[in-house]
């Protein structure tokens, strides 16, 4: 994964840098990459905000706040995808902008076996006192 991340995907984008701007222009690729990184930092910033007012608007009518956590956690990988130089990085931080595309993958997400669901949903509130 590191060698994915850390070579091959610069690499990828420093050659579809090239045969974009080859084709329509250095000056408008840049322009496209400098208007995403503004976009991204946008998006970061409202992001922050909006996520903790829905998580706290589920938490005070008892709902858990998964789903608007993981939604706030994607807005924000989009935003950072959305800063780093490069076209690939730039349609996968658009794509994540989408809601219908993020309300899906959401959905997955929470339905992955990986996930790890603490409590049944039912809560035993209770005092203890420790005696030694």
């Amino acid at each position: 994964m590191p060698l994915l991340l850390f070579v091959v995907l610069p690499l990828a984008e420093l050659w579809l840098l090239i045969r974009v701007g080859a084709a329509i222009g250095a000056l408008t690729v840049v322009a496209w990459v400098v208007a995403a990184a503004a976009l991204g930092v946008a998006v970061i910033q409202r992001q922050g905000i909006n996520t903790l007012t829905q998580v706290r608007a589920r938490l005070a009518r008892g709902e858990p706040p998964a789903e608007a956590m993981l939604d706030g956690m994607l807005l924000a990988l989009s935003g950072l995808l959305l800063v780093v130089p490069g076209l690939l990085t730039d349609v996968a931080g658009l794509l994540g902008l989408v809601p219908t595309l993020r309300h899906w993958l959401v959905r997955r997400l929470l339905a992955s076996p990986r996930v790890v669901r603490r409590g049944g949903g039912n809560l035993i509130e209770g005092d203890y006192e420790r005696e030694d």
